[in-house]
């Protein structure tokens, strides 16, 4: 059985001896997709030809649904042109009415009809050789019409009462469906303030009120404390799919979704099921309680956690943070145990796995993800405690070779502005940051009967071919497929381990506010992340319980499953565990590199174990930082000083001179390379020295086209390897070490003349413009006729070569014009490129009929040699813009009578900043002519 589900994943997803292999490893007790440990040779030939399972992926909103079979054929056969590997099914609110007459229905979530298109779908998908993932429900979170009030998102509901002057009983508040009154507190005020360290709870409630003592003195307060339910509703639901949110930490309530949701949509697709169901961002707002947490927090914690409430809503003495901290800490178990591993228990017997972004609320921790068999982040954030580098650590952590990201999520807003540019300046980020499966958000499907350019998700880049500049997009998920395929090869080498005290986070939770991550980045604050990037050293974070899981110290690394690390960070760390700490204390000992930042250790964490390891906290504390013969390392301001700590106590992993904070870098080790990505980030030229901690041979590997070359070396002392950086604005490199050494490097052509050819151009629009000439360039917009104009127009004219142009040693370059950088601005979410480039947007050039290349990025230039002609030549570059200016020029859609229907599920984004853009060729447009040796 195992064996024949294997197969029938993998089949349409990888090579026959890939999969021989996988299978093989699997079958041997791996869990992880092969990594190639064969020569550099082999991995040479495989990154000019990765395997598709590399591509990139692409959420697929069903909008109602309203979809058809012939048209999502239709859409995955255009993903598979351009290079897509495989989408996942997300079915979202409706964007138009039913209506007979535009061949518009809605298929309500769930139903038979609905249903069948996932079938459909699944087939079509294993017959094209896509990946097909499916969200385990409509919308996000998890939740909808099968789920009752008693199984909804949980919180604890406080309410306080003044009590008047002579009051003696004074009515509870309303407790409605679904909730339970907990306790009530009686607590006197003193100076406008709850006294509560003098707060006690009463019982004595007779017919709906609260009986006061008759000796009460001085003014008084009640305190109610309610098991409740957010009410929170399912966002972004398709027709059929509304309702409550579920709750992530009631095991019974899981177990009923799975039945009533995740047993109806596998139904269809059972047979060949997906190759993972998705669980999207957790977004429970403010899920903080279940029904059962009371009981729970006893078994767990040792004490009852009732005469404590008040703690968790107002200051109650020394004890509060810690009573608050093992009131998260148990959220957090429950919701790992509750949802994440029943959710993957239910996966793995339907013959799939579980792909999840675990982070946010409720009560998220990075070891949540040893649940998960797919771990996925999201955000471009790189120099930040990102949701993006949290899952990629945990994927390192335990052993999983794949970590996703959604990818492109607000992208240069309004919906159809993004560019390729912005897609490549984005997914470098998210490379940088250990991810090497993208999840592009997203392909909206689209009705044929919709006006140009059709349906569009409220909140994402359109990444399908109903963009113009769709005409490069296989050039462009070509240089995609081959960084994530170079970043899935062997283990990630990091040297810092940066420690995440979720025991810090978890004391600073509040009713409402149980957002670990967002927690867990004010605490880390702005410096320590961004420092350790600029000095030249990578990093993953973890956390008590995965070290607990698969940590230990081993003569001066820390060993975190597969990985080791030279250097800890303890980074404005108060509470650890004392077992944890001792265990840092011997990495110390024995030679590891140990930082406090800001402050060291002084507390065990929770209420029972804070009254009696504090002392033992502090004395290691002492004795790390403090006594005679201190092994560690205290840094009070990262921003000035943990930069010169790291270098004293490790070489760089790479270090560029001058300094270019701007160049980001992630380093991938196999038996026989060591791989570098570099990213300019930027939208300016860098130039710099890089300085590697590497003896091997260097050599630049083309993610464009797969070309190897040798990397020129600058002369330095042993065994460092030192290379030039040259970056123009938002440019990438593969640099990759081995003991291999290529045919030397030539040297940079000498640029022997540059021809002018800006001017006589012809331009062609189509039918609805015809042909115009252009003795200058200038943009579509600069003319009435093509102001509004969104496609592909085709530019052509003649020249002559001189006679020396086609000879040997003679390189020739098509130059389009330099990208000029333009003032970032703050952004309401999202990122973009911050350049003026000169093509707008995209690019094919033809030189004598022959396709010369795609231009869409920086450097805007395109190899000519050996395609010119001595005397006449013809050059033709079709150019495409992107959807805005159409869309400028007509109406926007109407949602009234959708939002009236539906009510409002969603709202526009950005709709103020559709107006026309500047499109075209802007040039100038020269010939570079260079001697090559």
């Amino acid at each position: 059985m195992l064996k024949e589900f294997l197969l029938r994943h993998l089949k349409p997803l990888l090579t026959a001896s890939v999969r021989a292999t996988l299978l093989f490893l699997f079958l041997s007790g791996f869990s992880t997709r092969p990594t190639l440990a064969a020569p550099v040779d082999d991995l040479q030939s495989a990154f000019e030809h990765p395997p598709d399972d590399s591509r990139i992926m692409v959420r697929w909103w069903w909008f109602g649904p309203a979809v058809t079979t012939q048209e999502l054929e239709r859409e995955m056969q255009m993903m598979k042109q351009g290079g897509i590997g495989g989408f996942e099914v997300q079915p979202v609110y409706p964007l138009a009415l039913d209506d007979e007459d535009t061949n518009i229905k809605t298929l309500p979530f769930l139903s038979g009809e609905f249903l069948n298109a996932l079938r459909f779908t699944s087939e079509k998908a294993r017959e094209m050789g896509l990946r097909f993932d499916l969200t385990l429900g409509s919308g996000w979170p998890y939740g909808g019409p099968t789920v009752p009030v008693g199984d909804a998102a949980g919180r604890l509901r406080y309410e306080h009462v003044k009590i008047a002057q002579g009051s003696r009983r004074v009515p509870l508040p309303s407790i409605g469906s679904g909730e339970r009154l907990i306790a009530v507190f009686l607590a006197p005020v003193e100076e406008g303030s709850i006294k509560s360290t003098k707060t006690r709870e009463t019982t004595d409630i007779r017919d709906g009120a609260v009986e006061l003592p008759a000796n009460l003195e001085g003014p008084h307060e009640l305190l109610f404390f309610i098991s409740s339910h957010t009410g929170m509703q399912v966002k972004r639901p398709a027709v059929g799919a509304e309702g409550f949110v579920l709750d992530h930490f009631d095991k019974r309530a899981v177990d009923h979704y799975l039945e009533t949701v995740g047993e109806r949509l596998m139904q269809p697709v059972g047979a060949s099921p997906p190759h993972a169901i998705f669980c999207d961002s957790l977004e429970v707002y403010g899920a903080d309680w279940t029904t059962d947490f009371l009981d729970e927090f006893k078994k767990r914690r040792g004490y009852d956690l009732k005469p404590f409430l008040p703690a968790l809503v107002s200051d109650v003495g020394p004890q509060t943070r810690e009573l608050r901290h093992d009131w998260g800490e148990t959220l957090t178990e429950l919701l790992n145990e509750r949802f994440l591993s029943t959710v993957r228990d239910w996966a793995k017997k339907h013959n799939t796995l579980f792909r999840v972004q675990n982070y946010g609320s409720p009560a998220a921790v990075i070891s949540g993800y040893a649940h998960a068999d797919l771990p996925e982040g999201e955000g471009a954030q790189w120099r930040t405690l990102s949701a993006t580098r949290w899952a990629s650590s945990a994927s390192h952590i335990y052993g999983h070779q794949l970590t996703s990201s959604e990818t492109w999520t607000w992208l240069h807003s309004p919906a159809f502005r993004a560019t390729p540019l912005d897609m490549k300046a984005e997914a470098d980020r998210h490379f940088l940051e250990g991810i090497n499966q993208l999840v592009g958000h997203g392909w909206p499907y689209t009705s044929p009967s919709v006006d140009y350019p059709g349906w569009r998700f409220y909140a994402a880049a359109a990444l399908s071919d109903k963009n113009p500049w769709w005409i490069v997009m296989p050039d462009l998920t070509s240089y995609l497929q081959r960084i994530s395929f170079i970043l899935r090869q062997g283990q990630p080498s990091n040297d810092i381990a940066v420690y995440l005290s979720n025991d810090d986070a978890w004391a600073s939770f509040t009713p409402g506010n149980v957002n670990l991550v967002e927690i867990m980045r004010g605490l880390l604050g702005p410096d320590l992340i961004p420092q350790a990037l600029k000095a030249g050293y990578g990093m993953d974070f973890f956390d008590g319980d995965s070290f607990s899981q698969v940590g230990r110290a081993d003569k001066g690394t820390l060993v975190l499953g597969k990985n080791r690390y030279k250097v800890v960070v303890l980074p404005n760390v108060e509470r650890i565990p004392l077992e944890t700490y001792r265990k840092l204390q011997e990495f110390s000992n024995e030679g590891g590199t140990l930082i406090a930042t800001k402050r060291t250790p002084a507390l065990e964490p929770g209420y029972l174990a804070s009254q009696k390891n504090n002392g033992a906290i502090r004395e290691i504390s002492k004795r790390l930082f403090d006594g005679p013969g201190a092994h560690g390392q205290f840094v009070e301001n990262e921003r000035d000083q943990l930069g010169a700590t790291l270098a004293r106590s490790l070489q760089p992993d790479v270090a560029l001179s001058p300094a270019a904070p701007e160049v980001g870098f992630i380093h991938r080790t196999t038996p026989d390379a060591e791989i570098y990505f570099l990213a300019n980030t930027s939208n300016v030229r860098q130039h710099a020295t890089a300085t590697f901690r590497q003896s091997l041979n260097p050599e630049w590997w083309d993610p464009f086209t797969g070309r190897v070359t040798a990397a020129q070396v600058v002369e330095m002392e042993r065994p460092s390897k030192a290379v030039l950086l040259d970056l123009e604005p938002y440019t990438s490199r593969v640099l990759v070490f081995s003991k291999r050494k290529l045919p030397p490097a030539l040297p940079d052509p000498t640029v022997l003349s540059t021809i002018d050819i800006s001017t006589g151009w012809r331009v062609s629009f189509g039918r609805d413009t015809g042909q115009v000439s252009m003795e200058a360039l200038r943009s579509w917009t600069d003319d009435e006729n093509t102001r509004y104009f969104s496609g592909a127009a085709t530019y052509e004219k003649e020249f002559n070569a001189p006679e020396n142009i086609a000879r040997a040693g003679v390189a020739v370059r098509l130059n389009l014009g330099d990208a000029r950088p333009v003032p970032e601005e703050t952004l309401r979410a999202g990122m973009q490129a911050w350049i003026d480039p000169p093509v707008r947007e995209a690019a094919v050039v033809y030189l004598n009929d022959e396709k010369a290349g795609t231009v869409w990025s920086p450097p805007y230039s395109v190899d000519l040699t050996g395609l010119l002609h001595r005397g006449a030549n013809k050059i033709r570059i079709v150019v495409a813009n992107t959807a805005i200016n159409y869309m400028a020029g007509h109406a926007l859609p109407d949602y009234r009578l959708l939002n009236l229907r539906y009510g409002e599920r969603f709202q526009a984004q950005d709709i103020d900043k559709v107006r026309p853009l500047p499109s075209g060729l802007l040039g100038p447009i020269r010939l570079i002519v260079s001697r090559t040796h």
